[in-house]
């Protein structure tokens, strides 16, 4: 099969759920709509209200160090702002993000599944114009970086370590099927189209300790960087890519300009 895009997701809160997507339209220099713009930050950390600069994850509860995150699922009607968590198919929280009860909630919730001290809760994070990707340490033009995970290159890893390896583990936008395993080093400063979107390729992704976590259990079960070093001598699945023309990109959209693909 030719190559193409199997699975769109954005994740509107940094280390929460993931949401599928069926299509989504991309503009020049713009990552996904919606995605990593809310975010939960330690308290008396790095992060301050209204900041114009990225600073590392680390500075957030996400799944490098609060596996339990995933555990939860989680849902942000980006349209609406009612934010929901479900544990093993119960509602347990529904807060309303437009309010100030509704982020009272959220704050209140987060610092009990995150064994905070007493009085301290979680800060949220919400600039316009900010995204918190990984990405944004770097400078606001990496910051909307679109990641791009490359199929083939999951199932090798997996193959070779004896181990199943869920794609969701590395959390990109862009899961994309028909590539060879590892194209994505060819990738970096090439310029492709993904369905009517063009793009160029910035730079592999370096794996962190998020993804030893079990997306679906939030488990921390797979050294999946260790494993990636060790395997291959590198710790990279996935790469960046920059929207260099907007459109609408749709799953099931060819990948074309690939070399090979």
């Amino acid at each position: 099969m030719s190559a193409h895009v199997d699975a769109l997701f954005v994740y509107p809160v940094k280390g929460m759920s993931a949401q599928p997507l069926d299509r989504v339209t991309l503009t020049a220099g713009r990552g996904v709509p919606h995605d990593r713009t809310l975010a939960l930050a330690r308290p008396g950390g790095a992060y301050v209200p209204g900041m114009r600069h990225g600073i590392p994850k680390r500075e957030y509860y996400v799944l490098v160090a609060e596996e339990r995150l995933a555990a939860l699922s989680t849902h942000l009607d980006t349209a609406t702002g009612v934010f929901t968590v479900d544990v093993r198919g119960h509602r347990v929280l529904t807060a309303d993000l437009g309010t100030e009860e509704g982020l009272a909630g959220l704050r209140a919730f987060y610092a009990r599944v995150l064994d905070l001290p007493p009085g301290t809760e979680p800060v949220v994070a919400r600039d316009e114009g900010r995204r918190f990707t990984d990405t944004a340490h770097g400078s606001d033009e990496e910051m909307e970086y679109v990641s791009v995970v490359n199929l083939a290159s999951v199932r090798d890893l997996a193959d070779r370590v004896g181990a199943d390896v869920d794609p969701l583990r590395f959390r990109g936008n862009v899961h994309v099927e028909g590539l060879e395993p590892w194209a994505e080093f060819d990738l970096v400063g090439q310029e492709f189209s993904l369905g009517g979107v063009r793009v160029r390729g910035t730079r592999t992704t370096v794996r962190c300790a998020a993804t030893e976590v079990d997306p679906r259990t939030g488990r921390r079960d797979l050294p999946v960087p260790r494993l990636l070093s060790r395997t291959y001598g590198h710790e990279v699945t996935g790469f960046y890519v920059q929207v260099l023309s907007g459109g609408q990109l749709a799953v099931g959209d060819g990948v074309t300009g690939v070399p090979g693909a």
